[in-house]
C-alpha cells in the first residue's frame, strides 16, 4: 500500500487502548469481548493506511491482587508474573490480537513515570493530606458512596457489582483535588458531546458529576504492595490513579518525547461501563491538572449476561474463549460478539444462538457463497477466472450494493464503533451476492455453448468472485484467517498484493481482480459444526 500521509513521521497515531485488566485470575469471555473490539478497531484503521497505536496490557497492583497472591501461597510479583505469560499474553496470541505493546504496571518503565506524575501534582499543591472513612469495595479498588450500595436481605450494605460486602475502611491518606474539575469537567462535555460513549453513559456521567464530586484519596496506607508515595514511603498510590496512568506511561510519558507527541493522547479508551466513571471524570481531571491533552473518546461496553448475570469471575459465570474457539474456531469467535451484540449494549450469550448464527451466516451465507464460485470457476473456466464482458441492470446493482456497503462499513466501523451495524452491511452485501447468483442461474447459462451464453456466464462468475475479493479486503479486519484463505483461494495474491495492504476504504473500486487470475477451491471456511461435548 502506497504511504499515506498519516503514516509520515510526526504524525499523531491514532491510538486506541483496552482497560489494563487485572490479574487475580485468567481471563474470561468479557476481557476478550473489549480485546478482540479493539483490535477489529485498529486493524480496520491499518488497513485505511493510517498509522496505528494498540494498547493492552494488565494491572498488577493493590489489594485484590495482595489478597489473592496471599492465598495462592505466593508473592504478588510470583503470581502477576505466572498469570500474564500462561493465561493473558497467550490467550491474547490465540485470539489474533495485534497490539503494538502489552504494559505491565510493575514494569519500571511504568512505576517510575507514575512517581513522577503524581510527584508534579503534589509539587503543583493539586494533592494534600486528609482522613478520609467509608464504605470500600476490593473488588472494584474504589470507595463507595452510601448512595452507591445495595442492601441484602440481612441489612449488609453490598457493592452494587460485585454483591459483595463492602468493608469500612478508615485511614489518612493523601488526596487529589478532584472537586475543583467539576465545572472543568462540564464545560468540556458540552463542548465534546461524543467524549464518552454511548449516550446513556454520557447522560450517567454527566448527572454524577453535577451532584459535585469529592476530593479523590490517592493513596493507601493500610498495605504495601503498590508504588510507594514518593515524598512519604508509608504510602502506596491509590491503584486506579498507578493504572491509569498506563496510557500515558506506555507511550512514553517523560521518557521519549518524540514518541508521546506523536502518540497521546489515546482517540479512544475502550472500557467496560462499570469503570466508566474512573476513566471519564478521574482521568480527564489529572490530565487537566497536569495540562495534557484529555483524550478523545471513552467508549464503555456493555457486559456480557450469561443466565441474567454480568459474567464475571467472581460470580463464576466465567466462561473460557478457548471453550468456544475449540468449537466454533477464532474467527467466527471474533466475529461473533461483535455481531450479535450491539457495542455499548448488554448482551447474553449463549451456545444456541452462537450456532445458529454460525451455521446461518457464516457456514450457508459466506462460506457456502465461497466454495460455490470457486467450483463453477473450476467446472466451468479450468480455474481461470474468466473476464466479464458486459455488465447488465443486475451486474450495475451489486456494483451500487457493494458501494454501499463499503461506505456503511467504514462509517459505522471506522467511526462510529458500531461493529454490529459494519458486520451486517457487509453481510446484507453477501446476501444481495447469493441473491444475484440464485437469480441469474450460472449453472442453467452453462448449458448455452454459444458465444453469447459463454460471454454470460463469464460476466456472471466474474461479477460473484470480484464481490468476493472485496468481501475479503472488509472482512480481514474481523476475520483474518478465513478472509487469508478466500484471498489465496481468488488468486489475488498474486495479482494484487498481500490482503493486509488493501484499503478498506477502497474496496468498493470494481474491477480490481483481474482476469485470468487462478481460483482454486480451498478448504471450506466455516465447516459444519459437530455436536459439543457435554459434561
Amino acid at each position: 500500500m502506497a504511504a499515506t500521509g498519516s503514516e509520515k513521521q510526526g504524525a499523531k497515531a491514532y491510538y486506541v487502548s483496552t482497560p489494563i485488566y487485572y490479574v487475580n485470575d485468567a481471563p474470561h469471555l468479557g476481557h476478550a469481548y473489549t480485546t478482540v473490539a479493539g483490535d477489529v478497531l485498529t486493524r480496520w484503521h491499518r488497513q485505511r493506511g493510517e498509522k496505528v497505536w494498540y494498547l493492552t496490557g494488565t494491572d498488577e497492583h493493590g489489594q485484590k491482587i495482595m489478597r489473592t497472591a496471599e492465598a495462592n501461597g505466593v508473592s504478588p510479583q510470583e503470581w502477576c508474573d505466572k498469570l500474564v505469560e500462561e493465561a493473558w499474553k497467550p490467550l491474547w496470541e490465540h485470539l489474533n490480537i495485534a497490539n503494538d505493546d502489552f504494559i505491565r504496571t510493575t514494569q519500571k518503565r511504568h512505576t517510575d513515570r507514575v512517581q513522577e506524575f503524581v510527584q508534579d501534582l503534589y509539587d503543583k499543591g493539586e494533592i494534600y493530606k486528609g482522613g478520609y472513612e467509608g464504605p470500600y469495595c476490593v473488588g472494584c479498588e474504589e470507595y463507595k458512596l452510601p448512595g452507591d450500595l445495595i442492601e441484602a436481605e440481612d441489612g449488609t450494605k453490598l457493592c452494587p457489582i460485585h454483591k459483595k460486602p463492602v468493608e469500612i475502611l478508615k485511614e489518612e491518606n493523601y488526596f487529589f483535588k478532584l472537586s475543583e474539575y467539576g465545572p472543568k469537567l462540564l464545560e468540556f462535555y458540552e463542548a465534546n458531546p461524543g467524549f464518552i460513549q454511548p449516550e446513556s453513559a454520557r447522560n450517567e456521567v454527566v448527572n454524577f458529576v453535577k451532584q459535585g464530586l469529592q476530593d479523590l484519596s490517592i493513596s493507601r496506607s493500610t498495605f504495601d504492595w503498590g508504588i510507594p508515595i514518593p515524598w512519604d514511603d508509608k504510602h502506596v498510590i491509590y491503584v486506579w490513579v498507578d493504572a491509569l496512568l498506563n496510557y500515558a506511561t506506555a507511550v512514553g510519558y517523560n521518557e521519549n518525547p518524540a514518541k508521546f507527541e506523536e502518540t497521546f493522547p489515546a482517540n479512544v479508551h475502550l472500557v467496560g461501563k462499570d469503570i466508566l466513571r474512573f476513566h471519564a471524570v478521574i482521568w480527564p481531571a489529572m490530565l487537566m491538572a497536569q495540562g495534557l491533552p484529555v483524550p478523545g473518546r471513552v467508549a464503555a461496553n456493555g457486559w456480557l449476561m450469561v443466565g441474567g448475570e454480568k459474567m464475571s469471575k467472581s460470580n463464576l459465570t466465567g466462561i473460557k474463549p478457548q471453550d468456544l474457539t475449540s468449537h466454533f474456531g477464532v474467527d467466527a469467535y471474533r466475529w461473533y460478539f461483535l455481531r450479535a451484540i450491539a457495542f455499548g449494549s448488554d448482551g447474553s450469550f449463549s451456545w444456541e444462538d452462537f450456532t445458529a448464527r454460525y451455521t446461518s451466516e457464516l457456514a450457508n451465507d459466506y462460506g457456502n457463497l465461497a466454495s460455490r464460485v470457486a467450483a463453477m470457476v473450476g467446472k466451468y473456466f479450468g480455474g481461470e477466472l474468466p473476464a466479464s464482458t458486459a455488465d447488465g441492470d443486475a451486474e450495475k446493482a451489486i456494483h451500487e450494493g457493494l458501494a454501499k456497503a463499503v461506505a456503511t462499513a467504514d462509517a459505522k466501523i471506522g467511526e462510529e464503533l458500531d461493529f454490529q451495524g459494519g458486520i451486517l452491511a457487509i453481510f446484507d452485501f453477501v446476501k444481495q451476492v447469493n441473491g444475484y447468483i440464485t437469480e441469474q442461474e450460472p449453472w442453467k447459462v452453462a448449458k448455452d455453448d454459444s458465444e453469447e451464453g459463454r460471454a454470460r456466464l463469464a460476466t456472471i462468475l466474474y461479477t460473484a468472485a470480484e464481490s468476493l475479493r472485496a468481501v475479503a479486503v472488509l472482512l480481514n479486519p474481523i476475520m483474518p484467517e478465513t478472509s487469508e484463505a478466500l484471498w489465496t483461494s481468488l488468486g489475488a495474491e498474486a495479482s494484487l498484493g498481500a490482503l493486509p495492504a488493501q484499503p478498506v476504504q477502497d474496496a468498493g473500486t470494481w474491477g480490481r481482480l483481474p482476469a485470468g487470475a487462478t481460483v482454486t477451491k480451498g478448504a471450506v471456511l466455516f465447516p459444519r459444526l459437530e455436536e459439543p461435548k457435554k459434561d
